[in-house]
Protein backbone atom coordinates (compact mmCIF):
# COMPACT_ATOMS: atom_id res chain seq x y z
CA UNK A 1 0.00 0.00 0.00
CA UNK A 2 1.38 3.40 -0.99
CA UNK A 3 0.23 6.72 0.53
CA UNK A 4 1.68 10.20 -0.08
CA UNK A 5 0.49 13.55 1.26
CA UNK A 6 0.70 17.04 -0.20
CA UNK A 7 3.25 19.39 1.33
CA UNK A 8 0.69 22.06 2.33
CA UNK A 9 -1.22 19.75 4.69
CA UNK A 10 -1.22 20.93 8.31
CA UNK A 11 -3.28 19.08 10.91
CA UNK A 12 -2.93 22.07 13.25
CA UNK A 13 -4.46 24.42 10.67
CA UNK A 14 -7.28 21.96 9.98
CA UNK A 15 -8.15 21.81 13.69
CA UNK A 16 -7.96 25.57 14.14
CA UNK A 17 -10.16 26.01 11.04
CA UNK A 18 -13.29 24.47 12.59
CA UNK A 19 -15.91 26.60 14.25
CA UNK A 20 -15.01 27.15 17.95
CA UNK A 21 -11.79 25.10 17.80
CA UNK A 22 -10.32 23.45 20.92
CA UNK A 23 -7.99 25.73 22.83
CA UNK A 24 -4.28 24.79 22.53
CA UNK A 25 -2.37 24.42 25.78
CA UNK A 26 1.31 25.25 26.17
CA UNK A 27 2.76 22.00 27.56
CA UNK A 28 5.98 20.00 27.66
CA UNK A 29 6.97 16.98 25.52
CA UNK A 30 6.74 14.88 28.72
CA UNK A 31 3.03 15.74 28.98
CA UNK A 32 2.56 14.82 25.32
CA UNK A 33 4.14 11.43 26.03
CA UNK A 34 1.82 10.83 28.99
CA UNK A 35 -1.23 11.61 26.81
CA UNK A 36 -0.08 9.21 24.08
CA UNK A 37 0.56 6.44 26.60
CA UNK A 38 -2.86 6.91 28.19
CA UNK A 39 -4.56 6.56 24.78
CA UNK A 40 -2.62 3.38 24.01
CA UNK A 41 -3.44 1.99 27.47
CA UNK A 42 -7.18 2.52 26.81
CA UNK A 43 -7.08 0.96 23.33
CA UNK A 44 -5.25 -2.11 24.64
CA UNK A 45 -7.46 -2.56 27.72
CA UNK A 46 -10.67 -2.28 25.68
CA UNK A 47 -9.16 -4.21 22.74
CA UNK A 48 -10.32 -1.50 20.36
CA UNK A 49 -9.28 -2.35 16.81
CA UNK A 50 -8.68 1.10 15.33
CA UNK A 51 -7.03 2.78 12.41
CA UNK A 52 -4.26 5.04 13.72
CA UNK A 53 -2.76 8.02 11.94
CA UNK A 54 0.46 8.96 13.64
CA UNK A 55 3.43 11.21 13.30
CA UNK A 56 5.61 10.93 16.40
CA UNK A 57 9.28 11.66 17.13
CA UNK A 58 11.61 8.91 15.89
CA UNK A 59 13.04 8.04 19.30
CA UNK A 60 12.34 4.53 20.58
CA UNK A 61 10.39 5.75 23.62
CA UNK A 62 7.67 7.04 21.26
CA UNK A 63 7.74 4.32 18.63
CA UNK A 64 7.55 1.55 21.25
CA UNK A 65 4.03 2.73 22.16
CA UNK A 66 2.83 1.92 18.63
CA UNK A 67 4.57 -1.45 18.71
CA UNK A 68 2.92 -2.14 22.10
CA UNK A 69 -0.53 -1.45 20.65
CA UNK A 70 -0.03 -3.53 17.51
CA UNK A 71 1.34 -6.51 19.44
CA UNK A 72 -1.68 -6.43 21.81
CA UNK A 73 -4.51 -5.82 19.34
CA UNK A 74 -2.94 -7.70 16.44
CA UNK A 75 -4.10 -8.05 12.86
CA UNK A 76 -7.33 -6.09 13.33
CA UNK A 77 -5.46 -2.76 13.62
CA UNK A 78 -4.01 -0.56 10.88
CA UNK A 79 -1.38 2.11 11.50
CA UNK A 80 -0.46 4.90 9.07
CA UNK A 81 2.92 6.33 10.05
CA UNK A 82 3.84 9.69 8.53
CA UNK A 83 7.54 10.08 7.89
CA UNK A 84 9.83 12.50 6.08
CA UNK A 85 12.29 10.35 4.22
CA UNK A 86 14.51 13.02 2.66
CA UNK A 87 16.89 15.37 4.42
CA UNK A 88 15.21 18.43 5.87
CA UNK A 89 16.48 21.94 5.71
CA UNK A 90 19.03 22.83 8.35
CA UNK A 91 17.48 24.28 11.48
CA UNK A 92 14.09 22.46 11.27
CA UNK A 93 13.26 20.12 14.14
CA UNK A 94 10.27 18.00 14.97
CA UNK A 95 7.69 19.12 17.50
CA UNK A 96 8.35 17.28 20.72
CA UNK A 97 11.54 15.61 19.54
CA UNK A 98 14.61 15.85 17.35
CA UNK A 99 15.23 14.41 13.92
CA UNK A 100 16.72 11.00 13.48
CA UNK A 101 20.25 10.31 12.33
CA UNK A 102 21.29 12.50 9.41
CA UNK A 103 18.23 14.74 9.80
CA UNK A 104 15.86 12.02 8.51
CA UNK A 105 12.61 11.38 10.36
CA UNK A 106 12.36 7.59 10.11
CA UNK A 107 10.15 5.29 12.10
CA UNK A 108 11.69 2.34 13.92
CA UNK A 109 8.24 0.69 13.82
CA UNK A 110 8.62 -2.93 12.64
CA UNK A 111 7.68 -3.80 9.07
CA UNK A 112 4.15 -5.23 8.93
CA UNK A 113 1.25 -5.53 6.45
CA UNK A 114 -0.79 -3.60 9.04
CA UNK A 115 1.68 -0.74 9.12
CA UNK A 116 1.48 1.75 6.22
CA UNK A 117 4.23 4.35 5.73
CA UNK A 118 2.90 7.74 4.63
CA UNK A 119 5.43 9.72 2.61
CA UNK A 120 5.81 13.43 3.34
CA UNK A 121 7.84 15.83 1.19
CA UNK A 122 10.87 17.51 2.86
CA UNK A 123 9.11 20.90 2.98
CA UNK A 124 5.86 19.53 4.40
CA UNK A 125 4.11 21.73 6.95
CA UNK A 126 3.75 18.60 9.10
CA UNK A 127 7.47 18.67 9.86
CA UNK A 128 6.73 20.83 12.94
CA UNK A 129 3.74 18.76 14.05
CA UNK A 130 3.25 15.46 15.85
CA UNK A 131 -0.08 13.74 16.30
CA UNK A 132 -1.91 10.53 17.19
CA UNK A 133 -5.37 10.16 15.63
CA UNK A 134 -7.51 7.15 16.62
CA UNK A 135 -10.34 6.17 14.26
CA UNK A 136 -12.85 3.46 15.18
CA UNK A 137 -16.67 3.15 15.20
CA UNK A 138 -16.85 3.31 19.01
CA UNK A 139 -13.98 5.69 19.84
CA UNK A 140 -12.20 8.50 17.99
CA UNK A 141 -9.63 10.88 19.42
CA UNK A 142 -6.86 13.27 18.38
CA UNK A 143 -3.72 14.34 20.22
CA UNK A 144 -1.86 17.07 18.34
CA UNK A 145 1.39 18.89 19.18
CA UNK A 146 2.56 21.91 17.22
CA UNK A 147 5.85 23.73 17.79
CA UNK A 148 5.52 27.38 16.71
CA UNK A 149 8.47 28.64 14.71
CA UNK A 150 10.06 31.40 16.74
CA UNK A 151 13.30 32.82 15.44
CA UNK A 152 16.09 34.80 16.99
CA UNK A 153 19.10 36.31 15.27
CA UNK A 154 22.61 35.40 16.36
CA UNK A 155 24.35 38.74 16.86
CA UNK A 156 27.76 37.34 15.95
CA UNK A 157 27.07 35.21 12.88
CA UNK A 158 23.84 36.82 11.71
CA UNK A 159 22.26 33.35 11.34
CA UNK A 160 18.67 32.74 12.38
CA UNK A 161 18.25 29.92 14.89
CA UNK A 162 15.09 28.31 16.25
CA UNK A 163 14.42 28.28 19.96
CA UNK A 164 14.48 24.61 20.99
CA UNK A 165 13.37 25.29 24.55
CA UNK A 166 9.94 26.73 23.80
CA UNK A 167 6.96 24.59 24.91
CA UNK A 168 4.58 22.78 22.55
CA UNK A 169 1.05 23.86 21.70
CA UNK A 170 -0.92 20.68 22.46
CA UNK A 171 -4.54 19.97 21.54
CA UNK A 172 -6.38 16.85 22.71
CA UNK A 173 -9.97 16.26 21.64
CA UNK A 174 -12.64 13.53 21.18
CA UNK A 175 -15.09 15.80 19.30
CA UNK A 176 -16.26 14.07 16.15
CA UNK A 177 -16.64 17.32 14.17
CA UNK A 178 -12.97 18.25 14.75
CA UNK A 179 -11.62 14.79 13.95
CA UNK A 180 -13.83 14.55 10.85
CA UNK A 181 -12.44 17.88 9.65
CA UNK A 182 -8.90 16.53 9.98
CA UNK A 183 -9.84 13.27 8.29
CA UNK A 184 -11.45 15.14 5.36
CA UNK A 185 -8.35 17.32 5.03
CA UNK A 186 -6.11 14.26 4.89
CA UNK A 187 -8.36 12.67 2.26
CA UNK A 188 -8.04 15.80 0.10
CA UNK A 189 -4.25 15.96 0.56
CA UNK A 190 -3.64 12.37 -0.50
CA UNK A 191 -1.94 12.01 -3.86
CA UNK A 192 -4.24 10.66 -6.64
CA UNK A 193 -2.20 7.48 -7.04
CA UNK A 194 -2.51 6.63 -3.31
CA UNK A 195 -4.71 3.83 -2.00
CA UNK A 196 -7.93 4.56 -0.04
CA UNK A 197 -7.26 5.06 3.65
CA UNK A 198 -10.68 4.26 5.21
CA UNK A 199 -13.91 2.53 4.19
CA UNK A 200 -16.18 4.88 2.26
CA UNK A 201 -18.98 4.47 4.82
CA UNK A 202 -16.84 5.36 7.87
CA UNK A 203 -18.38 8.08 10.04
CA UNK A 204 -16.61 9.46 13.06
CA UNK A 205 -18.83 9.21 16.19
CA UNK A 206 -19.87 12.56 17.62
CA UNK A 207 -18.68 11.72 21.15
CA UNK A 208 -17.34 8.52 22.76
CA UNK A 209 -19.24 6.56 25.37
CA UNK A 210 -19.15 8.09 28.85
CA UNK A 211 -17.55 4.95 30.29
CA UNK A 212 -14.68 5.17 27.81
CA UNK A 213 -14.14 8.84 28.62
CA UNK A 214 -14.02 8.09 32.36
CA UNK A 215 -11.46 5.37 31.80
CA UNK A 216 -9.41 7.60 29.50
CA UNK A 217 -9.36 10.39 32.08
CA UNK A 218 -8.25 7.97 34.80
CA UNK A 219 -5.44 6.62 32.63
CA UNK A 220 -4.29 10.14 31.73
CA UNK A 221 -4.07 10.99 35.43
CA UNK A 222 -2.10 7.80 36.15
CA UNK A 223 0.31 8.39 33.27
CA UNK A 224 0.82 12.05 34.19
CA UNK A 225 1.51 11.02 37.77
CA UNK A 226 4.09 8.53 36.50
CA UNK A 227 5.77 11.24 34.40
CA UNK A 228 5.76 13.62 37.38
CA UNK A 229 7.45 11.01 39.58
CA UNK A 230 10.11 10.47 36.93
CA UNK A 231 10.70 14.23 36.68
CA UNK A 232 10.98 14.51 40.47
CA UNK A 233 13.47 11.62 40.53
CA UNK A 234 15.59 13.23 37.81
CA UNK A 235 15.52 16.63 39.53
CA UNK A 236 16.34 15.09 42.90
CA UNK A 237 19.33 13.29 41.40
CA UNK A 238 20.46 16.50 39.72
CA UNK A 239 20.18 18.45 42.99
CA UNK A 240 22.14 15.76 44.81
CA UNK A 241 24.89 15.97 42.18
CA UNK A 242 24.95 19.77 42.47
CA UNK A 243 25.15 19.56 46.26
CA UNK A 244 28.02 17.07 46.00
CA UNK A 245 29.83 19.37 43.58
CA UNK A 246 29.37 22.31 45.97
CA UNK A 247 30.62 20.18 48.84
CA UNK A 248 33.69 19.16 46.83
CA UNK A 249 34.35 22.80 45.93
CA UNK A 250 34.12 23.79 49.59
CA UNK A 251 36.60 21.06 50.50
CA UNK A 252 39.00 22.25 47.78
CA UNK A 253 38.60 25.81 48.99
CA UNK A 254 39.35 24.80 52.59
CA UNK A 255 42.40 22.84 51.47
CA UNK A 256 43.52 25.78 49.34
CA UNK A 257 43.25 28.22 52.27
CA UNK A 258 45.08 25.77 54.52
CA UNK A 259 47.95 25.56 52.03
CA UNK A 260 48.10 29.35 51.75
CA UNK A 261 48.32 29.76 55.52
CA UNK A 262 51.07 27.15 55.76
CA UNK A 263 53.07 28.75 52.95
CA UNK A 264 52.78 32.26 54.42
CA UNK A 265 53.67 31.02 57.91
CA UNK A 266 56.97 29.42 56.84
CA UNK A 267 58.90 32.63 55.96
CA UNK A 268 57.45 34.38 59.00
CA UNK A 269 58.81 31.61 61.21
CA UNK A 270 62.28 31.97 59.65
CA UNK A 271 62.18 35.75 60.08
CA UNK A 272 61.15 35.46 63.72
CA UNK A 273 64.02 33.00 64.31
CA UNK A 274 66.51 35.37 62.67
CA UNK A 275 65.27 38.31 64.75
CA UNK A 276 65.63 36.29 67.97
CA UNK A 277 69.20 35.33 67.07
CA UNK A 278 70.09 38.94 66.24
CA UNK A 279 69.25 39.89 69.85
CA UNK A 280 72.04 37.66 71.18
CA UNK A 281 74.70 39.83 73.02
CA UNK A 282 77.55 37.52 71.94
CA UNK A 283 76.70 37.63 68.23
CA UNK A 284 79.76 37.97 65.98
CA UNK A 285 79.70 40.13 62.81
CA UNK A 286 79.74 37.19 60.35
CA UNK A 287 76.79 35.61 62.17
CA UNK A 288 74.94 38.94 62.25
CA UNK A 289 75.47 39.27 58.51
CA UNK A 290 74.16 35.73 57.93
CA UNK A 291 70.97 36.36 59.95
CA UNK A 292 70.38 39.68 58.20
CA UNK A 293 70.72 37.89 54.89
CA UNK A 294 68.22 35.29 56.13
CA UNK A 295 65.78 38.09 56.93
CA UNK A 296 66.25 39.61 53.49
CA UNK A 297 65.78 36.24 51.75
CA UNK A 298 62.63 35.38 53.70
CA UNK A 299 61.15 38.85 53.08
CA UNK A 300 61.70 38.29 49.36
CA UNK A 301 60.13 34.85 49.66
CA UNK A 302 57.12 36.28 51.49
CA UNK A 303 56.72 38.98 48.87
CA UNK A 304 57.00 36.41 46.09
CA UNK A 305 54.28 34.28 47.68
CA UNK A 306 51.87 37.19 48.06
CA UNK A 307 52.54 38.53 44.57
CA UNK A 308 52.15 35.09 42.97
CA UNK A 309 49.00 34.38 44.96
CA UNK A 310 47.38 37.68 43.96
CA UNK A 311 48.35 37.05 40.34
CA UNK A 312 46.78 33.57 40.38
CA UNK A 313 43.57 34.79 42.05
CA UNK A 314 43.26 37.62 39.53
CA UNK A 315 43.93 35.22 36.65
CA UNK A 316 41.35 32.66 37.78
CA UNK A 317 38.75 35.37 38.34
CA UNK A 318 39.12 36.95 34.90
CA UNK A 319 40.29 34.03 32.75
CA UNK A 320 36.88 32.84 31.53
CA UNK A 321 35.96 36.30 30.29
CA UNK A 322 39.32 36.93 28.63
CA UNK A 323 39.22 36.80 24.84
CA UNK A 324 41.74 34.92 22.71
CA UNK A 325 44.04 36.71 20.30
CA UNK A 326 46.14 35.70 17.33
CA UNK A 327 49.85 35.90 18.21
CA UNK A 328 53.11 35.05 16.42
CA UNK A 329 55.81 33.37 18.50
CA UNK A 330 58.51 35.25 16.56
CA UNK A 331 57.08 38.50 17.96
CA UNK A 332 57.21 37.39 21.62
CA UNK A 333 59.91 34.77 22.28
CA UNK A 334 63.03 36.71 21.08
CA UNK A 335 62.18 39.70 23.27
CA UNK A 336 61.72 37.60 26.40
CA UNK A 337 64.95 35.66 25.75
CA UNK A 338 66.86 38.93 25.30
CA UNK A 339 65.55 40.14 28.67
CA UNK A 340 66.95 37.03 30.37
CA UNK A 341 70.33 37.03 28.60
CA UNK A 342 72.04 39.08 31.42
CA UNK A 343 70.80 36.55 33.99
CA UNK A 344 72.16 33.68 31.88
CA UNK A 345 75.52 35.41 31.37
CA UNK A 346 75.88 36.04 35.09
CA UNK A 347 75.53 32.28 35.73
CA UNK A 348 77.64 31.34 32.72
CA UNK A 349 74.65 29.65 31.06
CA UNK A 350 74.46 29.37 27.30
CA UNK A 351 70.95 30.61 26.36
CA UNK A 352 69.78 30.24 22.74
CA UNK A 353 66.53 30.12 20.81
CA UNK A 354 65.22 29.00 17.42
CA UNK A 355 61.89 30.47 16.35
CA UNK A 356 61.29 30.46 12.56
CA UNK A 357 59.48 33.58 11.36
CA UNK A 358 57.31 31.53 8.99
CA UNK A 359 55.57 29.69 11.84
CA UNK A 360 51.77 30.17 11.78
CA UNK A 361 50.11 32.39 14.33
CA UNK A 362 48.63 30.73 17.41
CA UNK A 363 45.62 31.38 19.64
CA UNK A 364 46.30 32.47 23.20
CA UNK A 365 44.82 34.55 25.99
CA UNK A 366 45.62 38.22 25.55
CA UNK A 367 49.09 38.71 27.02
CA UNK A 368 49.20 35.04 28.02
CA UNK A 369 51.94 33.87 25.63
CA UNK A 370 54.46 36.30 27.10
CA UNK A 371 53.59 35.12 30.61
CA UNK A 372 53.96 31.46 29.60
CA UNK A 373 57.40 32.07 28.05
CA UNK A 374 58.59 34.14 31.05
CA UNK A 375 57.56 31.54 33.63
CA UNK A 376 59.04 28.56 31.78
CA UNK A 377 62.27 30.34 30.83
CA UNK A 378 62.70 31.66 34.38
CA UNK A 379 62.36 28.10 35.74
CA UNK A 380 64.87 26.69 33.25
CA UNK A 381 67.49 29.28 34.23
CA UNK A 382 66.78 28.99 37.95
CA UNK A 383 67.24 25.21 38.04
CA UNK A 384 70.24 25.08 35.70
CA UNK A 385 73.63 25.29 37.48
CA UNK A 386 76.46 27.57 36.40
CA UNK A 387 77.92 26.61 33.05
CA UNK A 388 74.75 24.82 31.88
CA UNK A 389 72.69 25.28 28.75
CA UNK A 390 69.09 26.36 27.99
CA UNK A 391 67.42 26.13 24.58
CA UNK A 392 64.08 27.50 23.41
CA UNK A 393 62.80 26.03 20.15
CA UNK A 394 59.54 26.41 18.20
CA UNK A 395 58.23 24.29 15.33
CA UNK A 396 54.99 23.07 13.78
CA UNK A 397 53.55 19.74 14.90
CA UNK A 398 50.50 18.82 12.81
CA UNK A 399 47.81 21.43 13.41
CA UNK A 400 49.66 22.82 16.42
CA UNK A 401 52.70 24.96 17.07
CA UNK A 402 55.10 23.38 19.55
CA UNK A 403 57.24 25.48 21.88
CA UNK A 404 60.01 23.59 23.69
CA UNK A 405 62.11 24.65 26.72
CA UNK A 406 65.07 22.32 27.26
CA UNK A 407 67.78 22.68 29.90
CA UNK A 408 70.70 20.78 31.44
CA UNK A 409 69.54 21.56 34.96
CA UNK A 410 68.98 19.54 38.11
CA UNK A 411 66.07 17.61 36.62
CA UNK A 412 62.93 16.34 38.31
CA UNK A 413 62.41 12.95 39.92
CA UNK A 414 59.83 10.82 38.13
CA UNK A 415 57.52 10.68 41.16
CA UNK A 416 57.57 14.49 41.42
CA UNK A 417 56.53 15.26 37.84
CA UNK A 418 52.75 14.81 38.46
CA UNK A 419 52.97 17.31 41.37
CA UNK A 420 54.86 20.20 39.77
CA UNK A 421 51.71 21.91 38.47
CA UNK A 422 50.11 21.90 41.94
CA UNK A 423 49.83 25.22 43.76
CA UNK A 424 52.84 26.04 45.99
CA UNK A 425 54.75 22.89 44.99
CA UNK A 426 58.50 23.52 44.75
CA UNK A 427 61.15 21.08 43.56
CA UNK A 428 63.86 20.29 46.10
CA UNK A 429 66.89 18.16 45.38
CA UNK A 430 68.06 17.87 48.98
CA UNK A 431 66.55 18.37 52.41
CA UNK A 432 68.34 21.71 52.93
CA UNK A 433 68.15 23.00 49.37
CA UNK A 434 65.36 25.39 48.44
CA UNK A 435 65.34 27.33 45.18
CA UNK A 436 62.75 29.77 46.48
CA UNK A 437 59.80 31.05 44.52
CA UNK A 438 56.10 30.82 45.27
CA UNK A 439 55.53 27.50 43.52
CA UNK A 440 52.78 29.08 41.42
CA UNK A 441 54.50 29.70 38.07
CA UNK A 442 53.64 26.34 36.49
CA UNK A 443 50.10 26.51 37.89
CA UNK A 444 49.61 29.82 36.09
CA UNK A 445 51.06 28.39 32.87
CA UNK A 446 48.68 25.43 33.00
CA UNK A 447 45.64 27.66 33.64
CA UNK A 448 46.50 29.86 30.66
CA UNK A 449 46.96 26.86 28.38
CA UNK A 450 43.68 25.27 29.44
CA UNK A 451 41.83 28.48 28.56
CA UNK A 452 43.19 28.58 25.00
CA UNK A 453 42.95 24.85 24.26
CA UNK A 454 46.70 24.21 24.61
CA UNK A 455 48.63 21.65 26.63
CA UNK A 456 51.98 21.13 28.34
CA UNK A 457 54.03 17.99 28.87
CA UNK A 458 57.27 17.30 30.77
CA UNK A 459 60.19 14.94 30.30
CA UNK A 460 62.96 14.99 32.87
CA UNK A 461 65.76 12.99 34.44
CA UNK A 462 67.49 13.78 37.70
CA UNK A 463 70.81 15.67 37.30
CA UNK A 464 70.50 15.59 33.50
CA UNK A 465 67.88 18.22 32.74
CA UNK A 466 64.24 18.78 31.80
CA UNK A 467 62.18 19.49 28.68
CA UNK A 468 58.87 21.33 28.90
CA UNK A 469 56.83 21.10 25.68
CA UNK A 470 53.92 23.48 25.08
CA UNK A 471 51.39 22.86 22.30
CA UNK A 472 49.23 25.74 21.08
CA UNK A 473 46.49 25.62 18.46
CA UNK A 474 47.44 27.40 15.27
CA UNK A 475 45.07 29.95 13.75
CA UNK A 476 42.66 28.01 11.55
CA UNK A 477 42.66 25.09 13.98
CA UNK A 478 41.07 26.70 17.02
CA UNK A 479 39.47 23.98 19.19
CA UNK A 480 35.70 23.64 18.62
CA UNK A 481 34.73 24.35 22.25
CA UNK A 482 36.85 27.53 22.28
CA UNK A 483 35.46 28.63 18.90
CA UNK A 484 31.87 28.23 20.11
CA UNK A 485 32.67 30.14 23.29
CA UNK A 486 34.17 33.02 21.31
CA UNK A 487 31.12 33.25 19.05
CA UNK A 488 28.85 33.55 22.06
Amino acid sequence: MNVSLAKDLSVYQLVMGVQAPPKPLSLSPATLLSLVRAQIDLLIEQQIAATLWVKLPPEKIWQSELARYQSSVGASSLIYTCQIEEREKEGDEEAGGDKGEGGVNVSIFPSSPHHVPVHLPPDSQLRRENFLMVLSPQFCSLILAHRPLKKRKNQTSGKVNTNKNQPLLIITTVEGRVIQQVLDGIQQAIAPESSPILPADFICPTVPQAALMNQLLAKQLLRQDEINRQIITIRTTKFQQQNQELHNKEQLKDEYLKNICQELRTPLTHMKTALSLLNSPNLKPPQRQRYLQMLNTQCDHQNSLITGLLELVQLERNLEGTSLESVRLSEIVPGVVSTYQPVAQEKGIMLAYTVPTELPSIWCVSGGLRQIVINLLHNSLKFTPNGGQVWVRARTQGDYVQLEFRDTGIGIAENEIPKIFDRFYRVRTAATEDYGGAGLGLTIVQQLLLRCGGSISVKSKLYEGSTFTVQLASVGNIPKAIATENEL
